[in-house]
């Protein structure tokens, strides 16, 4: 079971990852462009090309768990937009960006 908490370290994947990529081609992008092992604990968070899908990666000590979220209309407004390969992310955040609230991410990506 994944927790999600305020202490879940989360990364978000600036560029779009190709999502036709299942758990082994999203866990070696882990390694060979965000540059972290994908069995560490965090949280990984890509988008689509047509930013209208978002896949998680997790791994809770005995295996892998990929999880998705299509959107049925419209786009996710607030994705990262910076210039590292990865962006730090907070549970709260997180949670606002896959309900669709945007104002105060907008907010937080200026800040960090």
């Amino acid at each position: 079971m994944i927790h999600l908490t305020a202490q879940t370290p989360i990364l978000i994947a600036t560029s779009p990852a190709d999502f036709r990529m299942g758990i082994d081609g999203l866990a070696a992008l882990c390694h060979s462009r965000l540059t972290h092992d994908p069995r560490c604990g965090i949280l990984f968070v890509f988008i689509n090309r047509n930013k209208t899908m978002i896949r998680t990666l997790a791994y809770d000590g005995n295996g892998f768990w990929l999880m998705t979220k299509r959107l049925s209309k419209g786009k996710f407004q607030c994705w990262p937009n910076v210039n590292s390969i990865v962006h730090p992310f907070e549970a709260k955040q997180l949670r606002q960006l896959l309900s669709g609230v945007q104002a105060d991410l907008k907010r937080s990506f200026i800040a960090k």
